[in-house]
């Protein structure tokens, strides 16, 4: 039977997303122990789970479902979900539903591939807070008055069922009272108490919606940052081994029993058990008693010891991981205050990684090609300057190579506007450099004709937590500033 388990596991999880799955179904159970319903009968290893079930599991209940289109859906014990609607278009993404709602208990979900080209039709509802995803996976608690969600990787916004935002709409709720969390941050989740419109942001060691801990089997996501696993929980031993692997690692162990749930009879493996003989008690020798006989003494020679020659063997080093291209890149394209040409930034730019890169002054700056950039429709961010490089030239003289110092980025995603500014200088100068504009919906940046700075650049990141952009002052009659900048937050 556990042979079966690990079989039928293997392959519901080559399970291809396709229009084709049966008309209504929404993913089949890839894991199942303990006490656990679904719908009116009991949830067994593969069975498939179609729009309209509801989810329960017991004291002792865990459940796995891996959707059509390979996302999850995991409840933990004494949890109460109901999947609404599950319908994938392939050839459409924009006719995709997708729709959960988690009545109470912990669950956590793992967007799909379907999810991921749809996620404005993507809503999972609990009884006080409407949660939407950007690419996401995470994990959320609730009883009838209050929900919490933590982020493992990707980023949500959460709004309380106010105004415009109901429990019967579809797709995330986004506006004024939303917020925004995204991964990276330890200890850091929403909280929405019945009645409240705005999500409260809640930060402090040991926070976490993790009421019902996670088995060590659990789908592996990207932890946050500081988190060997899931936030506020137990981390995974071994984040880097198959699902399938860790759940037979799991489950055996060493000198322990396994029970597995595959809707037939429990199949318990006898622990092994290793006998030790008993012991001996030691046998005393018994020595002859030699006549003695007088001699002469014998002399020994030392033995001579022979030192075997040290062996240096060098220590295997292993070649380096190939690393992916930064998403963002800068170069010299001419040659400015007596620094030469970036000729390997060009080249990186020129072998098809980047796609259009734009100049200004002495500077360029490139996106990599086909980026999975989304843009957060409401709210502002403030970045940090993580590194530049600046010259600075008074009129009539050599430019220098400069300094950065106060320097700002700030970008309004609801008007899609930027500003920014910085001083750039030297042992005997300086310049205030400022500057504003628009970045389209793929993240482009470019400044406006009342700026003080002509600007290009873009917003990298899967939700936009970098940046970059060159730039050279306009404004100052007797300086001239020009650089490259990356920017995060």
């Amino acid at each position: 039977m556990l042979r079966h388990f690990l079989v039928s596991l293997g392959a519901s999880a080559s399970l291809v997303w396709c229009a084709s799955a049966a008309a209504g179904e929404a993913g089949k159970i890839v894991f199942v122990t303990g006490q656990v319903q679904v719908a009116s009968r009991a949830g067994v290893l593969d069975a498939a789970v179609q729009e309209g079930d509801e989810l329960a599991t017991g004291a002792d209940g865990y459940i796995y479902v891996k959707t059509v289109d390979n996302g999850f859906l995991i409840l933990r014990p004494n949890s109460k979900a109901r999947i609404v609607s599950y319908h994938v278009d392939s050839a459409k993404p924009a006719n995709t539903r997708v729709k959960f709602e988690l009545l109470s208990g912990v669950a956590r979900s793992i967007s799909g591939t379907a999810v991921k080209q749809a996620r404005q039709n993507f809503r999972f509802n609990t009884p006080v807070a409407a949660i939407g995803v950007r690419g996401t996976d995470f994990i959320v608690f609730t009883d009838q008055q209050t929900s919490r969600v933590a982020v493992v990787s990707g980023g949500i916004v959460v709004s309380g069922f106010a105004g415009g935002c109901g429990p019967e709409g579809g797709g995330p709720c986004e506006g004024n009272l939303s917020r925004e969390l995204f991964a990276g941050q330890a200890d850091v989740l929403l909280q929405v108490q019945r009645g409240q419109k705005a999500p409260q942001l809640l930060r402090g060691q040991g926070v976490s919606p993790d009421s019902a801990p996670p088995r060590a089997d659990e789908p592996v996501g990207k932890p946050l940052a500081g988190a060997g696993g899931m936030p506020g929980s137990t981390a995974n031993p071994n984040p880097d081994m198959s699902l399938d692997v860790r759940k037979e690692t799991a489950l055996i162990g060493v000198g322990k029993t396994a029970v597995v749930n595959t809707g037939g009879d429990n199949v318990t493996a006898p622990p092994v058990i290793i006998t030790q003989p008993a012991p001996v008690a030691p046998v005393e020798p018994i020595v002859p008693v030699a006549p003695v006989v007088p001699s002469t003494p014998v002399v020994q020679e030392p033995p001579v010891v022979v030192t075997p020659p040290v062996v240096v063997v060098p220590p295997v080093v292993a070649p380096p991981l190939p690393s992916s291209p930064p998403e963002l890149q800068w170069g010299r394209w001419q040659a400015v205050a007596g620094v030469a040409v970036d000729q390997a930034a060009l080249a990186k730019m020129r072998d098809g990684t980047y796609e259009n890169a734009y100049s200004v002054g002495s500077y360029v700056m490139a996106r990599v090609k086909n980026t999975e950039l989304v843009l957060p429709r409401e709210g502002t961010a403030s970045f940090v300057l993580a590194s530049g490089e600046a010259s600075l030239q008074e009129v009539g003289k050599d430019a220098t190579m400069a300094s950065i110092k106060d320097a700002h980025f700030d970008v309004n995603f609801a008007t899609r506007k930027f500003v920014t500014g910085m001083t750039v200088y030297t042992d005997t100068a300086s310049l205030n450099m400022s500057g504003n504009g628009t970045f389209s919906t793929k993240g482009v940046m470019s400044s406006d004709s009342s700026s003080g700075s002509t600007i290009k650049g873009y917003l990298g990141g899967n939700q936009a937590e970098q940046a970059g952009y060159v730039f050279k002052t306009v404004n100052s009659l007797k300086y001239t500033a020009e650089g490259a900048t990356l920017w995060k937050r």
